[in-house]
């Protein structure tokens, strides 16, 4: 991810009023990582495993936080029980920002990563959780915008999958 579109995403996440966010290192999307913790605005709290990342988040979201969730895809698939049995049956509100690896748009795509993507959309669509693929920064305010208000309309998890120009090394 370029260093302009980092600090795009970091403005709209804020103007979002997300200002909780739990993560597991990734690389795709770790340029905003600086960003976000040299902003007083959010709360980051980086964790060992993505299914702590939700539990965590939902815990904040509990206490009054817009809790986002920042994991790599392969994550989606290790947290979904907590996803399903929290963030579903519980009605807690999440933003999970998810690098899209493997995907057709994945700038860093391998063998081993294509096969997690081609299974990226039936796991959240089994798991009932409404998601958006962003492939470039393009009035990038607008789509965090709409998945926070999803998020809370629903009370459950919805989930931005970045790929394409997200994934681009920089």
């Amino acid at each position: 991810m370029k260093a302009e579109l980092a600090n795009r995403m970091v403005v709209a996440l804020k103007n979002s009023g997300i200002d909780f966010i739990s993560h597991v290192p990734e690389t795709r999307l770790s340029e905003m990582l600086p960003l976000l913790k040299a902003d007083d605005t959010f709360m980051l709290v980086p964790v060992a495993s993505e299914a702590e990342a939700v539990g965590i988040a939902a815990g904040a979201a509990l206490a009054g936080k817009r809790a986002a969730v920042y994991m790599e895809g392969t994550g989606v698939f290790v947290s979904a029980y907590n996803l399903l049995t929290v963030g579903i049956r519980y009605g807690v509100p999440m933003l999970l920002l998810v690098s899209y690896i493997g995907s057709v748009e994945d700038q860093r795509n391998t063998f081993l990563y294509s096969q997690y993507g081609c299974r990226m959309i039936p796991q959240l669509e089994a798991l009932g959780i409404e998601y958006r693929i962003i492939e470039d920064g393009g009035n990038i305010g607008a789509k965090v915008s709409n998945a926070v208000r999803a998020m809370h309309a629903l009370k459950q998890p919805v989930a931005l999958l970045f790929t394409g120009e997200f994934t681009e090394a920089q």
